[in-house]
């Protein structure tokens, strides 16, 4: 028989990403909606830790949905990963009467989410990430927005990469994934796209030949989107330019991509996956991711959730290639 849910709490951990408030709002209204008292754990698990537990109501949510971020701060707990700490985390929960657990965050918070649900508390995790690195799920709570802002900032530079004639590499987040670069190489029209999964010592050369042939045939400047994980920047902009004879300017373009107001879908679904986890925990169910996949909401086995692996698309890759000619 599942046991009854009466109390849950709501935590963000790892990595920020906008559209979190959306998905914390969704889940302290949809729990109040159902009857059930919620209770905000700031800074993740480790303010877990720390007991930095308190009650939420309808108005402590009000007005957040459009804000980038997360109200309930995040951290990263290195506790977390120790069975003492794991054991210590469930125990901090029953002792504020907290039956289940929702946690916003990528595959690290999930394995916290894990843990506590091994350790007797039901536990429901929201995939919130600008990444788009899980692979169970086609959407990421974050994606959306930092996409568009990487886009926009790179329209940006592209203005000032045209008046000077010059080559651009422009940075983009990814340490080991490559879905921002590779959203951005198309959105922006790039002549080449690095990403960690197909990267190979090669590109560099490729680069400059696309470039000379293209100046060859009249383009006068060139944007180039290079994912976090490959990195060098800088130091690429400067062989480019000395293999090339173009003026050469790397940009990263950082932490902005974390920020900033979300985008209309980020509110939207991450308001839905909020919502659809308080609905998991009323039906007794724990140790559960919320996806979207197919064009469904849906949730999956955190432990099969966690053993999935996930490519770049191969289809939008080699789209890259053939716009770019």
């Amino acid at each position: 028989m599942a046991k009854e849910i009466k109390t849950i709490g709501v935590l963000t951990s790892g990595g920020d990403a906008p559209g979190m408030n959306a998905a914390i709002r969704a889940v302290v209204r949809a729990g109040i909606a159902s009857g059930l008292s919620v209770k905000g754990i700031r800074r993740g698990y480790a303010g877990l830790m720390e007991e930095d537990i308190f009650d939420m109501g309808t108005m402590s949510v009000t007005d957040i949905v459009q804000r980038g971020g997360t109200i309930l701060f995040t951290s990263r707990c290195k506790r977390m990963m120790t069975p003492e700490g794991q054991k210590q985390a469930a125990d901090i929960c029953r002792n504020h009467g907290i039956d289940g657990v929702v946690v916003i965050g990528g595959d690290g918070s999930f394995r916290g989410a894990q843990k506590l649900s091994e350790n007797g508390i039901n536990t429901i995790a929201i995939p919130g990430t600008i990444d788009l690195d899980i692979a169970c799920t086609e959407y990421t709570i974050g994606f959306d927005t930092a996409c568009n802002t990487a886009m926009e900032a790179i329209d940006k530079v592209r203005d000032t990469s045209a008046s000077h004639e010059r080559c651009s590499i422009i940075e983009v987040m990814g340490r080991t994934a490559g879905h921002i670069a590779l959203w951005c190489g198309i959105s922006n029209g790039s002549e080449y796209v690095l990403i960690p999964e197909r990267h190979k010592e090669s590109d560099e050369q490729a680069i400059i030949e696309k470039i000379q042939s293209k100046r060859r045939i009249g383009k006068k400047h060139h944007i180039v989107v290079n994912a976090e994980g490959v990195g060098n920047s800088y130091e690429m902009a400067e062989r480019i330019e000395a293999a090339t004879g173009i003026e050469t300017r790397a940009t990263v373009i950082g932490h902005i991509q974390r920020g900033g107001n979300p985008t209309c879908r980020d509110r939207v679904y991450a308001s839905a996956m909020g919502a659809l986890a308080v609905d998991l925990l009323l039906e007794g169910k724990t140790n559960r991711v919320v996806a979207y996949t197919d064009g469904e909401f849906c949730d999956y086995d955190i432990d099969e959730a966690l053993a999935m692996t996930k490519d770049i698309d191969q289809h939008l890759y080699s789209m890259t290639k053939r716009l770019s000619r």
